[in-house]
């Protein structure tokens, strides 16, 4: 079992064209050689040309090993049909010839996306906002409708202290108890007004990379949400807060033009702003944990060359104390 875990990671870092086309053929597609990898840090994702229709390209997604069961795939799956059958803009994924949406092609389980048309937009208008906040509004109707098992909640306990006790023995000796302290008082904060009984399925990771507008010639520019990767249960405003800047002059008048989208199709809770701060507190615990995690992965030091400086424990525990200092 051990060996075949190294092979499965061995082949996931150094995946090859021949191997990726192989897998897409294996799939149901005629491919027509033309492919690129496209930007991912946690798996490994594809653009594929196919035969069929002329032209045409999907998207194959290889995940990374030992980090989701075949479940907890398969739940991120069914979410997505959920909400392209409630006419959300989000992606679901293509079955393949076997009838399913995942197949385990050499020891790596893979799926495939039909391609999304868009673009990532620069910046939101008020009017943009408005409209992000009716699709938002849309996915977590369906997000509400049941419950998640098998898919990672998002509270102190499953998300944070892990991430804080992950980064603990790799802090520099200066900055450590400044760091952990200031962590805790966020970590605490969140304990006390978390309540996992209001939690739902939620998008986990709803930054403005992954929101993309269609971008095509007579037709009006929509929204839609890509990688559904962290989908989970947790608070609503989880997919809220890394939308805004809350250091930006306009942050006041962005998030009434959003909440004002979001209200005409499901209520919002004015009280959840208040948990934006310390969730963006704990992501930043949680961000440095995951980097530390994937170290081995042999891109990781490539694209984070600072992560355990000094510099970088500095960086991370000022903007851990500027959350602090904000908390209600």
């Amino acid at each position: 079992m051990q060996s075949s875990t190294l092979d499965e990671k061995n082949l996931f870092y150094q995946l090859t064209p021949d191997f990726v086309l192989d897998a897409v053929e294996s799939f149901g597609w005629r491919t027509t050689g033309e492919y690129l990898q496209l930007n991912s840090y946690e798996n490994r994702v594809f653009s594929v040309r196919v035969e069929e229709p002329v032209g045409t390209q999907i998207i194959v997604k290889f995940y990374r090993p030992q980090r989701w069961s075949e479940t907890a795939i398969r739940e991120e799956h069914a979410f997505l049909n959920e909400l392209e059958a409630s006419e959300v803009s989000a992606i679901a994924p293509l079955k393949q010839k076997s009838g399913s949406t995942l197949t385990k092609h050499h020891g790596l389980w893979s799926a495939v996306f039909p391609k999304a048309r868009g673009r990532m937009p620069q910046e939101f208008t008020n009017d943009d906002l408005t409209r992000l906040g009716r699709v938002l509004a849309r996915l977590h109707n369906v997000g509400a409708s049941r419950k998640s098992k098998d898919r990672p909640i998002l509270d102190v306990e499953s998300y944070g202290r892990p991430a804080l006790r992950t980064i603990e023995p790799l802090l520099t000796p200066m900055l450590r108890d400044r760091y952990l302290d200031t962590a805790e008082i966020i970590l605490d904060y969140l304990e006390d007004v978390l309540d996992p009984r209001r939690f739902q399925r939620i998008h986990g990771d709803c930054h403005r990379g992954n929101v993309l507008q269609t971008d095509e010639p007579g037709r009006p520019k929509e929204f839609f949400l890509i990688d559904f990767d962290d989908f989970g249960m947790g608070p609503p405003v989880q997919d809220i807060w890394m939308l805004f800047r809350r250091d930006d002059e306009e942050f006041k008048d962005e998030i009434d033009a959003f909440i004002t989208g979001y209200e005409e199709l499901r209520e919002f809770d004015s009280s959840q702003l208040s948990l934006m701060e310390p969730l963006r507190g704990m992501r930043i615990i949680h961000y440095a944990a995951w980097i530390a995690r994937r170290w081995h992965d042999p891109s990781f030091p490539l694209i984070f060359p600072q992560f355990g400086s000094d510099a970088f424990w500095l960086e991370e525990c000022q903007a851990l104390e500027k959350v602090a200092a904000r908390l209600e």
